[in-house]
């Protein structure tokens, strides 16, 4: 195993050593540890998105933390090691890309893909050797953000032959979701609208998908962009000595227009 390696396995193990190691560490278990799996993971990808390459480097080292100190906990209670978990996924990475490791041939992207969710199949059926049949959803973690959950659902019913073949019928849908929710918002049940707003957005994601758009980083950017043109907002009524809320909606709006003219030539 590489040096530094074994250092940060060795480093945990002694935080979490009961006599003389650290409380905190000691007290933590596979549940206490979620929100700081989750944290890392989202500071990695920020660090990717601000190119900063540095902080990339320092938060990956954060996220590794996390994996062996889940492998630590898991070692102490007779589950599985670090070295196990290193293992299972050399194992898995050969077995998904035969193209590389065998001599499976794929000559498109979709042809790749498609092998790969197959794989994927077979190692969910490894898993769920019940009497009951195993859904072709079961696998997509149900504690991923909303979009990203969404899609891969939609993108595993694709898979297997539930989609739309082409994209006029999913602008359609949008359209038919739109008048729903204002369908709803007049009938005045709040249960309603939001179980209308919620397919609305269902069939956003799968017009992304169709569009070869990854709706999370869309709406990530769209939400940068809103903050940039609100920022400039603020900016103008602060130098006119007032306060957002002493401005009219209507000249807001105009330094919005502004905005999205002035930030355009940046």
């Amino acid at each position: 195993m590489l040096k530094n390696t074994q250092q940060l396995i060795d480093l945990m193990a002694r935080l979490r050593r009961p006599e003389d190691g650290c409380a905190w560490d000691i007290k933590q278990d596979f549940t206490s540890l979620i929100p700081y799996v989750i944290e890392e993971a989202y500071e990695v990808v920020d660090a990717i998105e601000r190119n900063d390459l540095d902080d990339l480097r320092s938060e990956l080292g954060d996220l590794l933390l996390q994996v062996v100190f889940h492998s630590q906990i898991a070692d102490e209670r007779g589950l599985f090691t670090f070295e196990e978990v290193s293992a299972g996924i050399c194992e898995k990475l050969i077995r998904r890309h035969p193209h590389v490791f065998s001599d499976a041939v794929f000559n498109t992207d979709a042809e790749r893909h498609q092998a790969w969710e197959q794989a994927k199949a077979i190692e969910r059926q490894e898993k769920n050797k019940t009497a009951t049949p195993d859904s072709v959803l079961s696998g997509v973690a149900g504690s991923l953000p909303a979009l990203i959950e969404c899609e891969k659902i939609q993108d595993r019913a694709a898979q297997h032959g539930f989609d739309w073949p082409d994209v006029p019928p999913v602008f359609a849908k949008v359209l038919e979701e739109l008048e729903e929710v204002k369908e709803a918002w007049e009938s005045g049940d709040q249960a309603h609208i939001q179980e209308e707003i919620g397919d609305l957005l269902l069939v956003a994601v799968n017009l992304a998908r169709h569009l070869n758009v990854n709706p999370e980083i869309a709406l990530k950017e769209s939400t940068k962009k809103f903050s940039r043109r609100f920022h400039y907002i603020e900016q103008q009524v602060e130098a006119s000595g007032r306060s957002l809320l002493d401005c009219e909606l209507m000249e807001l709006d105009a330094f919005w227009n502004e905005a999205k003219l002035v930030l355009k030539k940046k």
